[in-house]
């Protein structure tokens, strides 16, 4: 699909929709007819400005997705910066793609400012002549976090991006979602694409900025907040990653909300324990397990209402191949980047994913773990910490876990409750429930309380809450000490 295409569609649903209500604001509500204006219009602003790349640092609302959609259909590469990185890695993506015109909210000013950004109301404009080297067909510069401080910028055209929403648009089609409610900063491109998904299907879409919803960073929450944005959104569809989707389940588990409000709940970005999803199915959740990548578009399998297999992220979208290497490790084909930002254009058939799974006869993909995280323990089984780390904590007592036990006889674990005031015998059965869920081979046979939770400040977790495992070996080399003496004993 080509943007063309989707502005055709937009334009349909403005023509022919009963209740043409497209976007939802905290302040603002657009018809479908509108919102068409207003990326009209701004993509007006667009054309008469030189050739080069547009950065968006605007929290969620009707602007972060007018001018994302104007950048798209004028032809424009767009970078959106994520407010989960730091002051330094956002100034790393301006530089690095050579920012020279920029929509940006105040809270950002300083930052401009001091790289040479001037406004004039409008736009964010520094001096200079300077062009990132983008491949060709560049309309969407995204960046990965990674495990180290420096982003990679991920280069993808606008047919890998549009195919994957409207894919996703076709999977919700039975379900019928009429109300969406971005939950995620468009930043993260799954959302980006969530909200496009919705406009083809002619939905409603609540985009509201991160605080007024009560997400705080990478990983704050507040609860009572969010669940109250989700009840009064009447959102029929979101999608979540594991940790949102555990707050959600336990609410409706407590009788603060009802699942029958739901139609279709996605989940990914990282491994989600079985047990949750058996605890979503009990209180009848309509979830839907998926899998992706950002270097792939996003979503490269997604289970869906007429094809799920609960412990699997699901089939591969029509677009999509997937094959497994010899060691085990998922390789993609189908909607892949065109490049990394500063280097060569991806020339190869088959992206190598780093993850590493299996695929039944059914062709449903079931994730064994990050390929680069596998340790061998001295009995010789190979065992993934996510794997592990997510049994631990999707079970609403543990917050963060990291695991470990290269060449050991036994599991190791550091752990931070989610309630601060925790006791350990509390942890410790939250431990055993996540024991009796896993094989002898990957259980924790020992384990430690955190004195603080992990952080990004203290270059343990990435800017979007990933486990920094070589800098946590390091931190805590002494208490890992003490658990393998005991685990050796």
């Amino acid at each position: 699909m080509q943007p063309e295409t989707f502005r055709e569609i937009l334009r349909k649903h403005a023509s022919h929709l009963p209740q043409p209500l497209a976007l939802r604001g905290d302040t603002r509500r657009y018809t479908y007819a509108q919102l068409l204006a207003e990326v009209e219009q701004r993509e007006g602003l667009l054309r008469a400005e030189p050739e080069g790349l547009l950065a968006l640092g605007l929290d969620n609302g009707p602007e972060a997705l007018i001018w994302d959609l104007a950048a798209l259909f004028s032809g424009r590469p767009c970078l959106i910066l994520p407010p989960f990185f730091s002051p330094a890695q956002r100034a790393h993506c301006l530089e690095q793609c050579q920012v020279r015109l920029a929509v940006l909210d105040a809270g950002f000013a300083n930052e401009l400012e001091g790289a040479g950004f001037q406004s004039d109301g409008t736009f964010w404009r520094k001096p200079g002549q300077g062009q990132p080297t983008l491949p060709a067909g560049t309309l969407k510069v995204t960046y990965t976090s990674g495990t180290t401080g420096q982003p990679k910028g991920v280069c993808l055209g606008a047919d890998a991006l549009l195919r994957v929403a409207h894919e996703l648009e076709v999977a919700s089609r039975p379900c019928a979602p009429a109300h969406y409610l971005a939950v995620l900063p468009l930043a993260v491109l799954l959302e980006n694409l969530g909200i496009y998904a919705a406009l083809l299907a002619g939905a409603c879409v609540t985009l509201l900025p991160q605080r007024q919803m009560g997400i705080q960073g990478a990983s704050g929450v507040d609860w009572p907040k969010l669940l109250a944005t989700v009840v009064l959104s009447s959102a029929q569809s979101l999608i979540l990653v594991p940790q949102l989707l555990l707050g959600l389940v336990t609410a409706i588990e407590q009788g603060h909300l009802s699942a029958a409000q739901f139609r279709f709940v996605a989940v990914g970005g990282a491994r989600v324990s079985p047990d949750l999803l058996a605890r979503a199915a009990r209180v009848g959740l309509p979830v839907f397990e998926g899998y992706g990548l950002s270097e792939c578009a996003s979503v490269v399998c997604l289970n869906r209402p007429d094809a799920v297999r609960p412990g699997s992220v699901g089939q591969p979208l029509p677009h999509v191949r997937v094959r497994l290497a010899d060691d085990g490790e998922v390789q993609v084909s189908g909607s892949t980047l065109l490049g990394y930002l500063g280097e060569a254009p991806f020339a190869g058939g088959w992206w190598p994913t780093g993850d590493l799974g299996e695929v039944d006869a059914d062709g449903y993909l079931h994730l064994k773990g990050r390929k680069k995280h596998q340790f061998i323990t001295s009995f010789g089984r190979n065992v993934n910490p996510d794997w592990v780390e997510a049994e631990l904590t999707q079970r609403g007592v543990i917050a963060q876990a990291f695991v470990h036990g290269e060449g050991l006889p036994g599991n190791l674990a550091l752990l931070w409750p989610l309630d601060p005031n925790c006791d350990a015998q509390t942890l410790a059965d939250a431990v055993a429930s996540a024991n009796a869920a896993l094989p002898d081979y990957a259980r924790v046979k020992a384990w430690r309380r955190l004195p603080t939770p992990f952080n990004a400040a203290d270059d343990l977790l990435t800017t979007n809450g990933r486990l920094r495992r070589e800098a946590i070996l390091a931190r805590y080399r002494g208490p890992l000490n003490e658990l393998e003496n005991e685990v050796r004993r």
